[in-house]
């Protein structure tokens, strides 16, 4: 007899947070499972994408309940679901647009197979895997729902497939998923190579935000608009575990391949918008927390960060603060200035009313939320790095 032991995992997160590549892994692994399953006489009954979470680079499976025993010819009762968890936001992430992954919060249940044949475009249809497990498993299904119900006490109709219809039924879903791909095109998947940083305050911004991650101490970090992960890979470095929000997809992308390759498997890259953030969904929205509902870390990084909220959303500083303290005990946050070039092209194309977005006016607003442990000017730049502790 085997005895199955979980362990806890530090953070839950959602499909709706996933990058691409974090889903399609998670969408290959649940076949490989299926798979192994078959060759032990069990099957999934389950195929949801919430059955899969994010670990030390890696999809695993959290849900090991979903096994069950099965004889070889009774049809994969999860099919549909892993069309609607998997194979349609793929579908639409790749062919449409990768931003379709966020149907995911309204579609907890996953994306309905007849609105995704209806978003996929028409070219889709020549593929003979989107052609079968979209296109035509959605036909099926509205055909069946225009059927009259059973008469009461008719005997049900058997479904048999064999073990080869099984196996092809698999591989063909295998070969459609790894089909999809995409490939990001952001701006934001080079913005670290193209800031307003000369060489010497990229140095002096790498020193003081190591100076402040030791001083800290502590376990984990969130580093919020973490971008493709140069300051998440210096807090793994410093012995935090890591998750790095990032509201761009390509970006997020960008720093999963990073860590999927064994860079950093201490950091999870996952997307969230701080202005409009995952919200608590669900049944009494209790079945998923939101953001700001999964925990606390023990610091929180937000670089070259602030100016996005106060100026491109229009967030008073005092607000940013307020939230800031809401998420972490501790903070180093970077304050640019008006007259950075960054700052400069968030003002370019709208009136400037931000009168009180200035270095003493960060001072003051984040000083009603946190007490000032210590201030970095950044060498060669009017950019400043502060310590923050909640008050």
């Amino acid at each position: 007899m085997a005895v199955l032991q979980p362990r806890p995992l530090d953070f839950i997160s959602y499909p709706y947070e996933w990058s691409f590549s974090q889903l399609k892994e998670a969408a290959l692994l649940t076949l490989e499972l299926q798979s192994r399953a078959l060759d032990a006489g069990m099957r999934l009954k389950d195929a949801s994408a919430y059955n899969i979470q994010l670990d030390a680079g890696r999809p695993i499976l959290i849900d090991t309940l979903s096994f069950e025993a099965a004889a070889e010819t009774e049809p994969w009762p999860a099919y549909r679901q892993f069309c609607e968890h998997f194979l349609a936001p793929l579908a639409l992430m790749a062919h449409r647009d990768v931003r379709c992954g966020l149907m995911l919060r309204d579609f907890i249940d996953g994306i309905p197979l007849h609105l995704a044949a209806r978003l996929l475009p028409g070219r889709t249809r020549l593929n003979l895997g989107l052609a079968s497990h979209l296109h035509l498993h959605a036909g099926a299904q509205r055909r069946a729902a225009n059927q009259p119900p059973p008469v009461l006490g008719s005997p049900l109709r058997e479904r048999r497939i064999s073990a080869t219809g099984q196996r092809a039924l698999l591989d063909s879903l295998r070969r459609t998923v790894a089909g999809l791909k995409w490939k990001p095109t952001s701006h934001w998947t080079e913005y670290a190579s193209t800031t307003s940083y000369s060489d010497a305050a990229t140095a002096s911004k790498g020193e003081i935000v190591r100076e402040m991650l030791a001083a800290v101490g502590g376990s984990t970090a969130w580093d919020v608009g973490a971008n493709t992960g140069v300051y998440s890979a210096m807090a793994a470095d410093a012995g935090y575990r890591v998750i790095a929000w990032d509201q761009d997809a390509g970006s997020v992308e960008a720093h999963w391949l990073q860590v999927r390759g064994g860079s950093g498997p201490r950091i999870l890259p996952l997307i969230c918008d701080l202005a409009n953030p995952s919200p608590a969904i669900g049944w009494a929205l209790e079945e998923r927390a939101s953001f700001l509902d999964r925990g606390e870390p023990d610091v929180m990084l937000a670089l070259a960060l602030v100016h996005h909220l106060a100026i491109g959303n229009n967030v008073p500083l005092p607000g940013v603060a307020r939230l800031f303290a809401r998420m972490a005990p501790r903070a180093i946050v970077e304050f640019v200035p008006k007259e950075d070039p960054m700052t400069r092209r968030l003002l370019a194309a709208r009136r400037d009313i931000f009168e009180h977005y200035s270095l003493d006016g960060f001072r003051a607003a984040f000083g009603e939320s946190f007490r000032i442990v210590r201030e970095g000017p950044i060498a060669d730049s009017g950019r400043t790095i502060f310590l923050l502790e909640r008050r």
